[in-house]
């Protein structure tokens, strides 16, 4: 059934309390719920009955008022219970059983490598008991949980712990109490044997905080930079934007199976364990990072997403956007500004700018949906990152503070909309923003068209923008959207004419923005920063290009002048590869060179110089053309890859050479030369010589931090030598116990370029530490593979499309989550060449027909297939 936004209406009825006592067993939970329910004087109708939402529950009883409920009265099934004739104000008992161990859906209460945990958001706590179970209704919870003694030691849940005690029968009770109110889809459970790796923070207050990181024993050792990382952000808040914490205690734990990367359930966080768990021989840079970053996104939930939360799903943009902008900015302050911006564009160019052109295009703020879980996406993450990132942008820094204040205030303890948001950012600084609410409620990609004019007898300098959207299925037309434009005009000795920088406001379909009295012809650089989420298609010449990226003094748009001249080289290689070898093709040797002036240049720093040396994916070259041919893309990449790793071989080989040595920390100034080190083997070993395969093969032997030895164990998985047997056969010995690790193991060779990379994850399918069962071991092949090997995936004889279409269904069948994001990979079928286009469509529609599909897929497939 699809749901609308547009029919949204308050609950009839409101959750003052929640009393809920479990009593865990793997096989069958028994859970009972004390509900104080009253109805809600905000209801549209008034209701004579009360509909509560379950899912595969097993009624045992219902009482109402103390009464037990006659049968007569009300209808229940697994998945849902009405009551007629409902009181004003009422108590209502239920006591279900649920089956943890069976629950390979991983939603709900469910067990996980002998320990049990939860994940309700969007829909997952009525998998646990019968509820309301909605965003806007938001109640106080107290959880009592039962459990085995000796099995399950620890019990966690929300909020504060407020009593415990022992039992009979080896079993032992705890009692949580939340006091503050929330959405039932961040009620959290944990129980397991674990340990604590313990911390404390002392708020801006003074107020004492127990920090704890709750993990498996033998992962112990691997807790202490979650712990910084949340301290970070813990201080970095309060230092931003003035928010402490406010419960005693906040705790993290780490599961294996999780269908998320992680969730911010109130004060107990439960995370997939790879954004946990780290130390240097395990983890590397970018996990690092990764970890800090996600660590600090699910802190800063606690106000934009906790104490403030959505009124629907449909505003789910409202918590994530918001909350992926700031911890965007922290990772900003705490790694590299200029770093975190490409990284951060790059993932959302790669991503989002995909889905806003395939089937599944939506504004970030959706108008329906049939199964919510497969919004949680690009568009309303990353792009809805964006469109907060358009606040700070047109109203400061400081005006951003005082409107995100000025809403939490408002706003604390409400479920509300981006409306509110919105509003709130509006009132606070004294400005309309009304044309933002466009942002949210149109689909696509805006792409601004730039017409540059010179006169040169007076010396004016004009730029004609126009602003345009693709037209989108049963949508009106596109109306202009308010896109900030940061702008500054270069001459000719490469420094900013003065005067000339600043914000253009195009807020119209078309403007034009006109220089007088510039001492020479400018090169212009638009959109600095990436200060809007858009494409710029502006005609330029290479020499212009190497001309910004030599000399712009904006750190992103260096880099993009760069990315568009590779850009441009390597998609006229394309076009000309279909009458040529690509191996005869000349590869352009103004790109050669301006390489080898980012390398020579002293004054990057090594991140910045790696980004810059990184050739645009085959995912994006293949976004820039009609008729996609894989092959095509990827054997010119690959020829333009060995060309410039042979034209400048002693720059590369000396560049490596000077930042071979170092220790394994995790501070910038060793990361930096980590990064652009191993970028200088990513090129040397694409040549595939002896003296570079075994450059690779020295530094997997002798590294001792993960940086470096997946660096080279991804070199070799790439090339034709006995050493890349060798070393995938070193890798599984060393680190087969390690299920985080191991995952590596899986990753990279499900995206290794070769030509047997197929054949190597079809055997991988059926390795003994393979299962289907695990989301991240299932995501670290499949969907490596299929999302991240477009060569391995798009075989022109379909038998990858085959493979992953039956892996989707498998999956379907056990977690329906999982199994959407794999047949995902499908979604851009139509922009392929026709015969890869008819392979892809006939396995879509295999995936369609097959019976007992769920809503996830089905939702996925049918819009893929639409006309």
């Amino acid at each position: 059934m699809r749901i609308y936004r547009k029919d949204y209406t308050p609950p009839a009825f409101s959750v003052d309390a929640v009393d809920l006592s479990f009593e865990l067993d793997p096989v069958a939970t028994l859970v009972k719920a004390t509900l104080q329910i009253r109805r809600n004087p905000d209801a549209v109708e008034r209701s004579s009955a009360l509909e509560l939402q379950g899912d595969e529950l097993e009624l045992r009883s219902a009482r109402l008022d103390g009464r037990p409920l006659d049968s007569a009265r009300f209808e229940a099934d697994s998945q849902s219970l009405r009551i007629e004739d409902v009181p004003d104000r009422f108590e209502l008992e239920t006591e279900v059983v649920i089956h943890p161990e069976a629950n390979t859906k991983l939603m709900g209460l469910y067990t996980s490598n002998g320990m049990f945990c939860t994940q309700c958001e969007a829909e997952g706590f009525r998998r646990i008991t019968y509820y309301l179970d909605r965003p806007d209704v938001m109640s106080r919870f107290r959880t009592r949980i039962e459990a085995d003694r000796t099995k399950y030691p620890i019990l966690l849940s929300n909020g504060n712990r407020v009593a415990h005690g022992e039992l009979p029968h080896n079993r032992h009770w705890v009692q949580w109490e939340d006091p503050f109110r929330k959405p039932s889809y961040l009620f959290a459970l944990v129980a397991g044997d674990l340990v604590c790796h313990r911390g404390s923070f002392t708020t801006a207050s003074g107020r004492k905080v127990a920090l704890e990181i709750w993990v498996e024993p033998e992962n112990i050792d691997k807790c202490e930079h979650a712990l910084d990382s949340l301290k970070a952000a813990m201080k970095w808040d309060e230092d931003t934007y003035g928010l402490e914490y406010d419960l005693d205690v906040y705790m993290i734990v780490a599961v294996n199976d999780f269908n998320m990367g992680a969730m911010e359930n109130k004060g107990l966080n439960i995370f997939n364990s790879k954004y946990v768990l780290a130390k240097p021989s395990t983890a590397t840079d970018d996990d690092y990072e990764a970890i800090e970053g996600v660590v600090a996104h699910e802190y800063f939930h606690n106000w934009t997403g906790n104490r403030v939360t959505c009124r629907d799903w449909f505003q789910l943009t409202l918590k994530e956007g918001l909350t992926v902008f700031r911890d965007q900015e922290f990772s900003a302050d705490m790694t590299s500004r200029p770093v975190k911006r490409i990284q951060d564009v790059t993932r959302l160019r790669t991503a989002q700018f995909a889905e806003d052109a395939g089937p599944f295009a939506h504004p970030i703020r959706p108008e329906s949906y049939v199964e919510m879980s497969n919004f949680y996406t690009a568009t309303v993450y990353e792009k809805g990152a964006e469109v907060v990132r358009l606040y700070q942008t047109l109203l400061g820094k400081d005006g951003f503070r005082k409107g995100l204040r000025h809403y939490l205030q408002e706003h604390d303890g409400c479920a509300v909309t981006c409306d509110d948001f919105r509003h709130a950012m509006a009132e606070a600084n004294g400005v309309d923003l009304s044309q933002l609410e466009r942002w949210y409620s149109q689909a696509g990609t805006p792409l601004v068209r730039a017409e540059e004019a010179w006169d040169e007898p007076s010396r004016t300098y004009s730029l004609e923008l126009t602003q345009s959207l693709r037209a989108m299925p049963d949508q009106p037309p596109s109306l202009p959207l308010p896109i900030p434009l940061r702008f500054g005009l270069l001459g000719p000795d490469g420094s900013d004419i003065a005067g000339t920088a600043r914000m253009l406001h195009l807020n119209e379909a078309e403007q034009i923005f006109t220089y007088r009295d510039l001492p020479a012809r400018p090169v212009a650089s638009i959109a600095r920063g990436f200060s809007a989420p858009i494409k710029v298609d502006i005609d330029r010449s290479r020499a212009d290009l190497a001309f910004l990226m030599a000399h712009d003094s904006d750190a992103f748009n260096r880099w993009e002048a760069g990315q568009e001249l590779a850009k441009r080289v390597l998609l006229d290689l394309v076009a000309r590869s279909s009458s040529s070898s690509a191996e005869v093709l000349e590869v352009d040797r103004l790109l050669i060179g301006a390489f080898g002036q980012v390398l020579s240049d002293p004054s990057l720093d090594g991140s910045i110089k790696e980004l810059t040396l990184t050739l645009p994916s085959e995912e994006l070259l293949a976004q820039a053309l009609d008729a996609v041919d894989p092959e095509a893309v990827h054997r010119v990449r690959e020829r333009v890859i060995r060309e410039i790793a042979s034209s400048l071989h002693d720059d590369w080989m000396e560049t490596y050479e000077r930042h071979a040595h170092g220790s394994d920390a995790i501070e910038k100034i060793e990361i930096d030369r980590r990064r652009i080190k191993n970028r200088a083997l990513r090129y040397l070993v694409a040549l595939e010589t002896p003296e570079t395969i075994e450059l690779a093969v020295a530094q997997l032997r002798g590294a001792t931090g993960m940086t470096d030895y997946e660096a080279a164990m991804t070199c070799l998985v790439d090339v034709d030598s006995p050493s890349t047997e060798d070393a995938i056969a070193e890798f599984y010995a060393r680190w087969n116990r390690d299920p985080v690790v191991l995952d590596k193991w899986f990753r990279m060779q499900a995206m290794s370029s070769a030509e047997t990379a197929f054949d190597r994850v079809v055997a991988l399918s059926k390795h003994p530490d393979f299962t289907l069962t695990n989301p991240n071991r299932a995501r670290s092949l499949l969907h490596a593979f299929a999302a991240g090997n477009p060569v391995g995936f798009h075989r022109s004889d379909g038998k990858a499309y085959r493979f992953i279409a039956e892996k989707t269904l498998e999956l379907d069948a056990m977690n329906p989550q999982v199994a959407a994001r794999l047949v995902s990979c499908f979604n851009q079928w139509k922009r392929y060449e026709p015969g890869r286009r008819a392979l892809m469509r006939a396995e879509l529609e295999r995936v369609a027909a097959h019976p007992g599909l769920s809503a996830d897929v089905s939702e996925i497939v049918e819009r893929a297939l639409a006309p």
